[in-house]
C-alpha cells in the first residue's frame, strides 16, 4: 500500500492506555515491553516473566512512582495461542515478538470494542489521538500493519503468524483503487516512540465508550 493511501484511509490512529500515565507517556514515550525492561535494567531469568511468559494478570516494573504496569494478556493463553500459530512460531516467541511493539488502532471503532470488553470496561483510561500523517513523516519505515488483533484468541483462535505484520509498502492492496484489500485492525511501531508527544493531538479520560474528560495536551 502506498504511504498516502494509508494515511488517507486512516488519517487518525489511537492508544488506550492506564488511567493517569499521560504526563509519563508523554516524557517518556509509547515504550513497548521490551523498551521498558530496558529502561529498568531487567535482565536474564527476571526479564522472562515479563517478556517470554504469558502474563495472565498486569504486572508493575519498577518501584513507587517510576513503576509502569504492563497489561495483561488475558486473551492469548499459551494453549490457544499454540493453536492459533501456523507458521512454526511457539507462543514464547509469539509474546517476545509482541513484547517489542508498540501498538495501536487503525480505527476508533476497534478502540471502543477493546474500551468496552469485559476485562476494561468498568476501568477508566486515558485515550490517544495520534496523527497518523506526522506520525509517519518519522516513524514510516519501522511502522508494520496487521489485519487483526494479533494479541486476542477470545472467542475463536483465528490463524496468525509473523507474516501477518507486514511493512506498508508491502501490505495487501485492491487492485484498482490502491485501498487495503483487508481492513488495517493495528497500526505497530518497533520498540518504542519516544517522541510520541509530537504526534498527539488530543487524549480523553474514557470509560468504556464514555469521554469523562478531554485532558491537556
Amino acid at each position: 500500500m502506498e504511504l498516502g493511501k494509508f494515511v488517507e484511509t486512516y488519517p487518525r490512529l489511537y492508544h488506550m492506555a492506564e488511567r493517569d500515565t499521560w504526563p509519563s507517556i508523554k516524557k517518556h514515550g509509547l515504550l513497548s515491553t521490551a523498551a521498558i525492561l530496558d529502561h529498568h535494567g531487567i535482565k536474564g531469568a527476571a526479564r522472562n516473566a515479563f517478556e517470554k511468559d504469558h502474563r495472565p494478570t498486569k504486572m508493575s516494573v519498577g518501584v513507587d512512582k517510576n513503576s509502569i504496569v504492563l497489561r495483561d494478556q488475558k486473551p492469548m493463553p499459551p494453549d490457544r495461542i499454540a493453536k492459533a500459530l501456523i507458521d512454526g512460531t511457539t507462543p514464547s516467541e509469539w509474546y517476545k515478538f509482541l513484547n517489542r511493539k508498540v501498538f495501536m488502532w487503525a480505527e476508533h471503532g476497534r478502540l471502543l470494542t477493546l474500551l468496552g470488553a469485559l476485562g476494561y470496561k468498568k476501568l477508566e483510561h486515558d485515550v490517544l489521538t495520534i496523527d497518523t500523517a506526522k506520525l509517519m513523516s518519522v516513524y514510516e519505515d519501522r511502522t508494520s500493519l496487521c489485519r487483526m488483533n494479533s494479541g486476542n484468541t477470545m472467542p475463536f483462535w483465528l490463524p496468525r503468524g509473523l507474516d501477518d505484520f507486514k511493512r506498508i509498502p508491502d501490505y495487501p492492496t485492491k487492485i484498482r483503487s490502491g485501498a487495503p484489500a483487508k481492513a488495517v485492525v493495528e497500526v505497530v511501531i518497533d520498540y518504542a516512540v519516544p517522541d510520541i508527544a509530537k504526534y498527539v493531538i488530543e487524549v480523553r479520560r474514557m470509560k468504556a465508550s464514555e469521554v469523562l474528560a478531554s485532558i491537556p495536551v
